[in-house]
């Protein structure tokens, strides 16, 4: 059965079968201060979200002393965190995964090196994020190794605009 089923067929499918949702977005102006939530933020292309500590040329960030142009938004699974809670015990809000925007119902895992929308926003996804032992410092929750691979989605912004919460998430190919 399986040897009548082509790769690039089942690839295919896979990537045209999901929409997801903005459900959260944050951002903070400088490393170790709070995320806050906002109901939209603005992407702009090639440098980050407006007033985030990693808009490029305005670096305030932890990791602002090693600059990454694929590092411009970062994506985090809703799914995520309904798992850390339900798998390791461990309650963690939207605002402390210090990503910047929080999505449901969107394979993040597999979107590496694709293009996607997100809202009226264009962005490549550049690699998997990975723990990171800064959010437990600030956090004071051992996350580091329930996170392994289900950290969140570096991205570049191709096509800037407006991100609400509401906004569809979708496959861009």
């Amino acid at each position: 059965m399986l040897d009548t089923i082509s790769a690039g067929s089942a690839q295919s499918a896979a990537r045209l079968a999901w929409t997801g949702v903005v459900r959260f977005l944050h951002l903070t102006p400088r490393a170790f201060l709070p995320m806050r939530a906002m109901e939209s933020i603005t992407l702009i292309a090639g440098r980050g979200i407006e007033g985030d500590r990693y808009l490029i040329g305005n670096e305030e960030g932890f990791y602002s002393h090693k600059p990454e142009e694929g590092r411009q938004v970062t994506l985090f699974e809703l799914e995520t965190l309904i798992a850390l809670k339900r798998d390791a015990g461990i309650e963690l809000g939207p605002d402390e995964h210090r990503r910047n925007v929080t999505v449901e119902g969107v394979p993040l895992n597999h979107l590496v090196g694709r293009r996607f929308w997100l809202g009226e926003t264009l962005l490549e996804a550049t690699r998997l994020s990975i723990p990171c032992r800064h959010i437990e410092e600030i956090t004071g929750k051992a996350i580091f190794d329930p996170l392994i691979n289900r950290s969140g989605l570096n991205c570049k912004i191709l096509q800037g605009g407006m991100v609400r919460v509401g906004d569809t998430v979708r496959n861009a190919a």
